[in-house]
């Protein structure tokens, strides 16, 4: 096969795999609230561990999943996942699913920051013209004054940025750091925090809720592995752009599946925000900085693969 069709393969498991995390959200919602956040999250994470086999390579351990060449950012990317994974179900509990990502989305307009503060690297000005294009989008998308805003927007923005700090814990980390450890750090922080968190309002969730949160599990899982098979076939500058296809699917699954409407102003919102990222992509690629791993709605593991053949 050659590095076209290789290529070519790449992205389609990419679009598969954006199409499964989107459905993995679409399932957490379809809950409704009825599992409480911390519980919800505590489920879907523990069917992620299904995924692990596929993502140990040869020469890795099970025990690799906690070590780590710098404990302190594996400990952050262990509090950052757990946080994400929970405002990330809150957020598409709350919001539409177009208006959840919108703001998760942002990711990238953070990662761009932090950079700057805790990595000291070099930003020009058409990347912070992209992060004030991203967070002008997310003001015609919330629209303060005009439109109540709920505690499901503020959980967006929050597993955007947490999401963002895992972003720059795998740039700090770099190639040193095993794709297993990072996953393990994910996996192991959101299975240890939900399972504290959850005990005081424990429910007994009804078997629809139950498959339910399974599938929103083991579509993260499946997702995450798709992500990681894609990367071997295509550099990450073909796949992590693929990424925004998952605001069509928000778009797509939140009118079939919820009713959701889409109005003229959150398309304006949509396309400020989608095109802020890409044009960070961009850049980013033409500086040779590593790409940031894809966003992964309520499911944060994903953010722990990291591209193998780069761009």
């Amino acid at each position: 096969m050659n590095a076209s069709d290789n290529t070519l393969k790449g992205a389609f498991l990419a679009f598969l795999c954006f199409a499964a995390y989107s459905f993995s959200d679409a399932s957490v919602k379809l809950v409704e609230g009825r599992v409480p956040p911390f519980e919800a999250g505590f489920i879907g994470t523990l069917v992620g561990i299904f995924a692990i086999p596929f993502l140990i390579k040869p020469g890795d351990r099970w025990t690799d999943m906690v070590r780590t060449r710098n404990r302190p950012l594996w400990l952050l990317r262990f509090v950052c996942a757990a946080v994400s994974t929970v405002c990330s179900i809150i957020a598409f509990t709350e919001l539409s699913m177009a208006e959840a990502f919108c703001l998760i989305f942002l990711l990238p307009s953070f990662a761009t920051i932090m950079s700057v503060i805790f990595l000291k690297e070099q930003v020009g000005l058409k990347r912070w013209t992209a992060v004030g294009v991203g967070f002008l989008g997310v003001l015609v998308v919330l629209r303060p004054g005009f439109r109540e805003l709920s505690y499901g927007h503020l959980a967006a923005l929050t597993a955007g940025f947490t999401g963002a700090v895992s972003v720059i814990i795998y740039r700090a980390l770099g190639p040193s750091e095993k794709n297993i450890s990072m996953y393990g750090a994910g996996l192991l922080g959101s299975l240890s925090i939900c399972s504290l968190a959850m005990l005081p309002n424990l429910v007994l969730p009804s078997v629809s809720d139950l498959l339910l949160l399974a599938s929103f599990g083991l579509l993260a899982a499946a997702g995450t592995v798709l992500l990681m098979i894609a990367t071997f076939y295509a550099p990450a500058a073909i796949v992590t752009p693929i990424q925004y296809t998952q605001m069509l699917w928000a778009i797509l699954l939140g009118y079939l599946l919820f009713g959701d409407g889409v109005d003229g102003w959150m398309l304006v919102g949509i396309a400020l925000i989608v095109g802020s990222g890409l044009l960070t992509l961009i850049r980013e690629r033409k500086r040779q900085t590593p790409l940031p791993p894809p966003v992964a709605g309520a499911s944060d593991t994903a953010i722990a693969v990291k591209p193998e053949n780069g761009s």
